[in-house]
């Protein structure tokens, strides 16, 4: 999850894309300020991974979401030609 004029989401979006191992993902941003209920959820959250109703939240580094895209793998929810939302 993300919004407009974000610094946190633009410093995690570096982080996404520092990383190699992401390629073959499709990263989808969602604007929670197009919704109500979105940015009443994830507003002073921002920014939030989410797949598949898992979540990351800020701050993470690279071996975080390394750590937790590993935890999805074992849990057999992820390939690496999926989505991953940027919500």
């Amino acid at each position: 999850m993300s919004t407009d004029h974000c610094t946190l989401c633009d410093q995690a979006l570096e982080v996404l894309s520092s990383m190699p191992e992401l390629r073959g993902f499709a990263l989808v941003v969602v604007d929670v300020a197009q919704d109500a209920q979105l940015t009443e959820r994830y507003g002073e959250r921002l920014p939030v991974l989410l797949f598949r109703g898992r979540e990351l939240d800020w701050p993470f580094t690279g071996a975080d979401l390394r750590d937790w895209l590993a935890g999805l793998r074992s849990d057999q929810q992820i390939r690496s030609d999926q989505e991953i939302r940027w919500d």
